[in-house]
Parts: structure tokens; sequence; C-alpha cells
């Protein structure tokens, strides 16, 4: 029947859509329910075009410092309406290649909003597609031609893949023009001169990151005492220094108490330290989160377990609920895009009966791609003392590395963790130049359960900045060379 099918997963994201590939791939015969845009957010308003964004930032900061290089560059500037559109441009490319991976795999496409009305009891789940209650914010593409229409649909087995949307605080709703969410800072039809961002976690950073290298004067409120809260408290306080020396106002341990509009833009109510300070900008970006999409899909209504506004899932996505998975943000944290894919793959196959190994949430990489960067995998100083373990911390600065220094990059730090006793790679923390390209090093090193002796017998090329992820190793031991 062509209303009838092995998988059917509701999300065309990086969950969803890398599910369906995997599914076609094992002979399951699949289909795609999307309501806006293939690709999900990340590629259409996340993961890639904030790094179109950043990456002319970063052209742009190197023009301005060129003479540090023995070039000169006469009086760099920007149309920032170009750098909007090709971060849309690089957006667009990649939605079409998804669409096209759906066709070469045989993958069909059902355009609009599903809504489960049957599970359980041994039969089919029923899928009902209807029209979509959230048009495209923008939208990439047309609908594919090839896309089936609304109706009822069945499915052995349907994985929800539906992501997730800025968290919005009551008070200070996003209205589009002064007060942005990611959506509207990705695209401004002007640069701002002066912005808020509340939140410090890797979106609200990567956004202060652009809009400071660009120009625009920026304050960051972060309501905890430490900036980038999921990373490592020392390398936090580098990156700090290093975003406050470029004129970044950084206010921790504060709280928005109040937003209000006026003629100019905003006025921001900051509580810090027992006194009450009012910040003005142009610009608000509210960056406090995420949560889950569970809302108009009668998870409920058909029994699956939410608590918190997340879909509650065994280790291969399996909801209480016979038939019915759950992979990606909509599943909860860490919500990343890497995290969703291998979650599809990994919930397809054991659909398949092969044998998986469950996510180790614990090895799943975590990057910030502002500048300098940040990444990391594993437990931190603090987490790892916290879990009773002896532990070896080495550490090594980018000062002290030729390839650092070669390319004008001195300022960061590598750090690493090890359990005293076993050798195990406990964590791995980074801030620096290209530090999201290096700290795959690691995550697969821990994946392969690799000991500090099998690191430190591994030959690094020179010169590069690798090396400085031995001897980082070499410092824990007491070993290390060029420091």
């Amino acid at each position: 029947m062509a209303d009838s099918y092995d998988i059917l997963i509701i999300g065309g994201g990086p969950g969803g859509y890398v599910a369906a590939i995997r599914a076609a791939q094992l002979g399951f015969k699949t289909a795609v329910v999307e309501r806006e845009h293939m690709g999900g957010i990340c590629l259409n308003w996340g993961c890639i075009p904030t790094k179109a964004l950043l990456r002319s930032a970063e052209i742009f900061h190197y023009a301005e410092h060129g003479e540090s290089y023995g070039l000169k560059i006469e009086k760099p500037s920007f149309d920032i309406g170009a750098v909007v559109k090709r971060s849309r441009g690089v957006s667009a490319q990649l939605n079409g290649g998804v669409a096209m991976l759906m066709k070469k795999n045989k993958i069909d496409i059902i355009w609009g909003q599903a809504k489960i009305t049957k599970a359980g009891k041994g039969a089919p789940v029923e899928v009902e597609v209807g029209p979509s209650t959230k048009p495209a914010v923008q939208p990439q593409n047309p609908v594919p031609k090839n896309a089936l229409g609304h109706g009822t649909y069945k499915a052995k087995h349907v994985i929800v893949a539906t992501g997730a949307r800025p968290r919005v605080l009551p008070g200070i709703e996003p209205d589009g023009d002064r007060i942005w969410t990611y959506f509207e800072a990705m695209k401004p039809a002007s640069m701002p001169k002066s912005l808020i961002v509340m939140g410090s976690g890797a979106i609200g950073i990567e956004f202060a990151s652009f809009y400071r290298t660009m120009g625009a004067e920026v304050t960051v409120v972060e309501l905890l005492p430490q900036i980038l809260p999921v990373e490592d408290a020392e390398v936090a306080a580098v990156a700090r220094k290093q975003f406050e020396k470029q004129g970044m106002k950084i206010l921790s341990d504060a709280k928005v108490a109040k937003v209000a509009k006026t003629g100019a833009g905003v006025e921001v109510t900051v509580e810090q330290g027992g006194k009450t300070e009012v910040l003005k900008a142009e610009r608000l970006i509210s960056a406090v989160g995420v949560q889950g999409n569970t809302e108009g899909l009668n998870l409920e209504g058909v029994g699956v377990a939410i608590e918190r506004g997340i879909v509650k899932i065994d280790a291969v996505g399996r909801t209480n609920v016979e038939g019915i998975y759950a992979i990606g943000d909509v599943a909860g944290a860490p919500m990343l895009a890497h995290k969703a894919e291998h979650e599809g793959t990994i919930c397809v196959e054991a659909i398949k009966g092969l044998h998986v190994h469950p996510m180790k949430r614990e090895q799943i990489p975590g990057c910030t791609y502002c500048q300098p960067q940040v990444a990391s995998v594993g437990l931190t100083e603090a987490k790892a003392k916290e879990s009773g373990r002896e532990i070896k911390v080495g550490r090594f600065r980018f000062v002290a590395n030729g390839k650092a220094i070669a390319l004008g990059e001195p300022d960061g730090l590598v750090k690493t963790i090890f359990d005293a006793k076993t050798g195990e790679l406990l964590g791995a923390h980074m801030v620096g130049a290209e530090v999201t390209e290096l700290i795959q090093g690691f995550v697969v090193a821990m994946g392969l359960e690799t000991t500090e002796e099998d690191l430190m017998h591994t030959v690094f090329p020179h010169p590069t900045l690798s090396e400085m992820m031995h001897e980082s190793v070499l410092d824990a031991y007491g070993r290390v060379i060029h420091m």
C-alpha cells in the first residue's frame, strides 16, 4: 500500500533524515513527514548558517588586523545584506542536498503536520498528516515536487524527530523587531550598533562573538556565575578573558528582571550583586535555551510518557508505547545535531535487530564556534573530582606552540583529565583557534578506551596545533617538553 510503511519518521532534521537514510539502507520502506523545510533547524537556522556568518566575521577580523601579518588592507568594510545572503545561500544549497538524498534512497517525503492517532496493541501506528500549523519562517525551497499530500499513513514503527525551538521567558517574548531569537539574529536587515545577549550558552556566545567582531557594542548577561556553563571552569575563564579583551561586556551572576521597548530599542533592567542597573541597546537577543517540539503530535493522547517537555526513551530510542520511538532534541540533552544523527542510526539498527552499542552521552563532543573557539568532551575537572576519582590534569597553552604563533593565534589552552589509577581519559577541554576540529582526536581516543600511555606514544605531526594535545597529556604525567 502506498500509505503504509515499515518506518515513518516525523521530522526531516539531522536526526530524522539520517535515520531515514539508514532505514532505507537496511531495506525498510521509509517515509519522512516534514512541515517546514528539509534539514531542520540545523541546516536552515542553526549549525550551518551561523557558521557561515561566523566565517564572514573571522575574515573581516583578519582584514582589520592585516598589519599583524605584514599586509596592508585599507579600511575593510562589509555589506551586512551580502553577509546574510551568503549565509542563506549556504543553507539553501544543503537544504536541496537533503531532498536529493531522499530521492536517491527512495524515501518518500510527506509534506505537512503529523499527528499520531493510533498506537500500541500490536497494530500499525497511524499518523494523520494535515496542513502545517507552523509555516516556515523563510522557506529555503518550494515543497518538493514528488512530496506526498495530506492523509492517513500507517507504519510498523514511527520515530519522532521533531527537534526543538527557542525557549521563551514570560515577559520577554520575542517580537521579531527589537527582541530577537536566533531566527532574527541570523538575518538582520541592518547591523545594530548595540545589542544585549541574554544567556551565554553556545547560541548566545556565538551571536555575541559575531556581532562584536562586526563592530557592535555587545553586553552578555548570564544568570550563572560562569559563562559557557557546561564547559570546564578554567577553559570558560580563558574564553571570557579573550571576549572582554575584544571589548565585549560580560555580566555574570546577573538576572534580567525586566525588558522594556523604547523608541530607540530596549531597556533591560539587570540585577547583580544586590544592585540594579538599566542597560540600553538597539536589540536584545534571547538565548536562554531551547525546548522540545512535542505539541500537536498527540503523543500524550496515545500514552507516550513526556517529562518536562522531553519524550522519555530507553537506550535505543524506544518510548513506553509499542511502535513509537524518539530521537534528537525532543528526546533530551545534549541538544546537538551530531547526537541526533547518531541516535537515529542506533534506533533504526535496533529496530532491524542488529547488535548496537547504546550511545555514551559522556563521549558526545560539544563545540562553540566563537572567537576563540571552545570544544570539549567528557568530564570537567570539577565533575571528575565530584566522582570521587583521584585525577591527573595536564595543560598546554597555545603560546608555547609553534604553529599557533605562526598563525598569530597565541591565546588558548588544551586541558586533559585522567584517572590517576587506570590512565583512563576522563575529559578533554580546549579553547583557541580551530579546537572544534581538534577535539575529535580525543573523542576517538575515549571511544577506543585509550590510556595515557597510548596517547604519549602516539606521534603527532609537526608543526601542527594537534601537538598541544600530546603535550597536554605529557604534562598530566610530568613529562611536558615545550613548556
